[in-house]
């Protein structure tokens, strides 16, 4: 089948740009990809397209977010998604600038795919996450509370974790995913007009998460479509909780959060999470 979906891949590196064309092959869409940023311009003024997925350019240059601007203005409805350096500060420039997501190189296939395929899906999306202050230590974001920008958020963090051991930046990634899409879900009742604010805090001797939804909050004795309130002995009481209130299958966020990082505690209201993970 052929299909219907548009994608752009743009990058000067040869040997990148053939890893991303062999990642993307594997999603059945139609590929046009160039080695110069004036052609890819040609290509989006003569056709629509879906995503763009752009390299940095030679040598550090930025010709990615200048085609992002560029694309912004003549495809608005596009999805751009950038491929650089991991850099903190250019993971913060790529949300202000409104990019769909950012990878650092060498690129893993499995987590692009994901976010192509993703953004095939997504209906509008472009003021889904804000930046609210970024500094090297402290990132606060403000995500529309929809699932969809809960994932996008949480590959921004993972390009935050600069420097970490693969171990400890999934561990902490996955941790503020399932906060953050508990946040939406329950906290923001998956209503696009709230917003789920979340902050990243790096010290020398730790990395912490703080997320804070619109909900008004919960009590953990009252729980029971949670895993975390599951009786001994009864490892999936929880599921049936949630059939019988017709919530979709899940209920292991905060159980799974709880043994991701090394502290996690909740406000008065319990519409507040922090949490720690100690860098030993």
């Amino acid at each position: 089948m052929v299909s219907l979906h548009s994608l752009l891949v743009f990058d000067t590196d040869p040997a990148v740009h053939r890893d991303i064309l062999d990642i993307l092959a594997r999603t059945g869409c139609s590929i046009q990809d160039v080695y110069d940023s004036r052609e890819a311009l040609d290509v989006l003024r003569h056709q629509p397209c879906d995503i763009v997925v752009a390299g940095q350019g030679h040598n550090g240059h930025n010709e990615d977010f200048r085609l992002l601007r560029k694309v912004r203005a003549l495809r608005p409805e596009a999805r751009v998604i950038l491929a650089g350096d991991h850099d903190p500060a250019r993971v913060v420039r790529a949300i202000r600038e409104r990019a769909y997501s950012y990878f650092h190189k060498p690129i893993p296939a499995a987590p692009l795919t994901d976010i192509v395929q993703q953004a095939f899906e997504t209906g509008e999306w472009r003021d889904d996450i804000r930046v609210v202050s970024a500094s090297p230590q402290w990132t606060t974001l403000e995500v529309r509370c929809k699932l969809a920008a809960a994932e996008r958020t949480a590959q921004f963090v993972r390009e935050l974790l600069v420097g970490l051991p693969p171990g400890y930046c999934e561990d902490i990634a996955a941790a503020f995913r399932e906060l953050l899409m508990n946040g939406i879900e329950h906290g923001g009742r998956s209503n696009p007009s709230k917003r789920v604010r979340a902050a990243l805090l790096r010290t020398s001797r730790s990395i912490l998460g703080h997320i804070a939804d619109p909900g008004k909050g919960f009590s953990m004795d009252l729980l029971p479509h949670a895993a975390i309130s599951n009786p001994e002995g009864s490892p999936t009481r929880h599921l049936e909780a949630r059939e019988e209130q017709g919530r979709r299958p899940g209920g292991f966020g905060i159980l799974m959060a709880r043994n991701l990082v090394d502290e996690l505690i909740y406000n008065e209201r319990g519409n507040a999470a922090l949490f720690v993970k100690y860098l030993k």
